[in-house]
């Protein structure tokens, strides 16, 4: 059995042996190839692993480094400007619009006053491009604007911007639906904002003056006193979500409330100013003057404007809507053109343009000569007249074909002689001349408080020659404004005091109630009471005898001077001026009235025939108003109509 189990066991060695022999790894003389090969592959296996694991480890070491620089960086070199920027996506800054400042009449009327509107603002930065045509297409729609007017604005580099001002708040209530139907509250929302709102609309239009669609005064008294009508405006910082509806959580929101303007209280009276307009617009239209036509009302005693008008006027709650004098052919003009006839419209004559005041202004010249003792009133034979003066090289010629002959200074104020007045102005000289126009004030801005004064031009005292000093003598070929003509008149009948003129009277605190007068201001004395007396009663005179007999009013002592000047050589195309300047009650002036007429090319050309009626239609409702009581002894003469009543 042993020899059995032995034999079993080398029969197994042997076909083990066998089997070696036949492998091909034994043919091939590579003893335990297979052990060796899966040896050597388990190495090359682990080296691999090893040398990832350092490379994934050495890059994720690496990406972690640059995430410490990177948040680094952030946090110190770019944190600031990180937190600015977040800031502003976050921050909502609504701006409290000021209360602008009332503006009153002297009896408490408001002229301009302000009243709440809403602005429509879009958020550029937050809004997507791909959002534009539909926000462009809904609020051209609701606010009345055209499709590329709208996306013009959207397509600015800002970060928002304000599509439309003082909107309605109906046109807000839809505008709100929309947007909340679009979900569009991320990109548009409206702000507060204060309008502009005339109760008279074209009332002293061109006084009051009005402001831009940002309540900022562009004209008149809003633009001259902007800084104190206007206030500071205020505003609510919070921080919102990226919505900006929702507060965040633990922020604080900020207050600064506005201050609001101050009230202007005018020296106009509203139903004077009325009155006033009513009768200039009358007169520019029988008339048919080209250049229409100004007036003032002033108190000498104060230097007080009542009223001031220039006529065509225009719509303070539409001022770049054109007038009907510049509707005929608007649209044929140039867009400089249209800026330039808007500026004219918007103007007020009565302080920017000057004009040759006519034989008014021999109420000047007479004033000097009696405050001279060049001559008295009323001696006979003191000026003559018959028909041409001589002046140097040229003829100058009285305006009545029918010479004056031998008169007192009286007589020829009365009849406005020319000679007479060429005669008296070369008595005087003109060095004395000049000594008076700049004591009252010709040479100088009144410094009224309205934008856009004008002064006086006149030849220099070097250039004045007789020819010079004999038209300056009956008002020609200088020009002043017609505030200074009117200042000038009201400085002698106030027993010879020259005024500033005053338009503000009263400023008012809106918070405190606390009221700043703007006290009256006496300039200079320029004549004696004894000359402003005559030169009173030469212009009641000059009305109940003289050329201005159209001015007189039942009932009241009424005084005034005619003016007609004539268009210098080569500008004859600006036509004839117009004018009367008149006084009343002479007992005690309490109003001057200054009416002038540009280019009549109706019935006539004449002050005495086409501005005096207009003074004694003023005179007629204003002095009642007053209060000034009618008398007896006041004039009673119904209107001369005689075509002897020229100039």
């Amino acid at each position: 059995m042993v020899d059995d189990m032995k034999n079993k066991s080398n029969s197994k060695t042997s076909k083990s042996q066998k089997n070696i022999k036949n492998n091909k790894n034994f043919r091939n003389n590579k003893p335990n190839s297979k052990i060796v090969k899966f040896k050597n592959n388990l190495n090359v296996y682990n080296e691999v692993s090893s040398k990832k694991i350092k490379s994934i480890f050495a890059f994720l070491l690496i990406l972690f480094f640059l995430l410490i620089v990177r948040i680094a960086w952030l946090q110190f070199a770019d944190g600031t400007k990180l937190q600015r920027e977040a800031a502003n996506q976050q921050t909502r800054i609504d701006t409290i619009s000021a209360q602008r400042g009332t503006i009153y009449d002297s009896t408490g009327v408001i002229l301009a006053t302000s009243y709440e509107a809403d602005n429509v603002i879009v958020q550029l930065d937050k809004l997507p491009e791909e959002n534009k045509p539909l926000v462009a297409a809904g609020l051209s729609s609701i606010l009345e604007l055209t499709y590329d007017e709208v996306i013009e604005k959207l397509n600015t580099e800002s970060l928002k911007v304000t599509i439309s001002k003082n909107v309605t708040h109906e046109k807000i209530n839809q505008i709100n639906s929309w947007i909340k139907e679009n979900k569009l509250s991320t990109y548009i929302y409206t702000e507060e904002n204060i309008a502009r709102y005339y109760p008279y609309s074209s009332l002293a239009s061109n006084v009051i003056g009005f402001c831009g669609t940002d309540s900022q005064g562009l004209s008149g008294i809003e633009y001259s006193w902007d800084s104190i009508l206007t206030g500071t405006a205020g505003k609510s910082v919070s921080s919102k979500d990226a919505r900006s509806q929702a507060q965040i959580p633990n922020t604080e929101e900020t207050y600064i409330p506005a201050e609001n303007g101050y009230n202007l209280t005018l020296t106009i009276d509203v139903n004077i100013q009325n009155i006033v307009e009513k009768y200039l617009k009358q007169a520019v239209i029988e008339n048919d003057c080209s250049r229409g036509g100004t007036a003032i009302a002033m108190d000498p005693s104060t230097g007080d404007i009542l009223a001031m008008a220039s006529y065509p006027d225009y719509d303070l709650n539409s001022p770049f809507t054109p007038n009907e004098y510049l509707l005929n052919g608007w649209e044929e003009l140039s867009p400089t053109d249209k800026s330039n006839a808007l500026q004219k419209m918007w103007n007020n004559e009565c302080v920017t343009d000057t004009y040759e005041p006519g034989s008014v202004f021999k109420t000047i010249t007479s004033a000097i000569a009696l405050e001279e003792n060049i001559v008295d009133v009323d001696v006979p034979h003191t000026l003559y007249c018959d028909g041409i003066e001589e002046v140097a090289d040229r003829e100058i010629k009285c305006w009545r074909a029918v010479p004056h002959y031998s008169q007192s200074l009286r007589d020829a104020f009365n009849s406005s002689c020319n000679p007479a007045f060429i005669q008296l102005g070369s008595r005087i000289g003109a060095q004395t001349s000049y000594k008076y126009y700049e004591a009252f004030g010709l040479f100088n801005k009144t410094e009224i408080a309205l934008p856009g004064e004008s002064t006086g031009i006149f030849f220099n005292l070097k250039d004045v020659g007789p020819v010079q000093l004999a038209t300056m003598s009956f008002g020609q070929r200088f020009t002043i404004t017609p505030l200074q003509m009117i200042t000038s008149i009201s400085a002698i009948v106030n027993d010879g005091v020259l005024m500033k003129p005053r338009i503000v009277k009263s400023i008012t605190n809106t918070d405190t109630a606390d009221v700043t007068e703007i006290s009256t201001t006496e300039v200079r004395k320029v004549v004696s009471k004894e000359t402003s007396e005559t030169i009173i009663s030469m212009m009641q005179s000059e009305v109940e005898i003289g050329t201005g007999k159209k001015a007189l009013v039942k009932g009241y002592n009424v005084g005034g001077k005619t003016g007609t000047s004539e268009p210098a050589p080569g500008h004859e195309d600006e036509g004839y001026i117009a004018s009367f300047i008149g006084i009343a009650p002479v007992e005690d002036v309490r109003m001057v009235v200054l009416v002038a007429l540009y280019d009549p090319r109706g019935k006539s050309h004449q002050g005495g025939q086409i501005a005096t009626p207009v003074v004694a239609n003023i005179f007629t409702e204003v002095l009642p108003y007053l209060g000034i009581p009618a008398n007896a002894e006041g004039s009673s003469h119904q209107n001369n109509t005689s075509d002897n009543n020229l100039y």
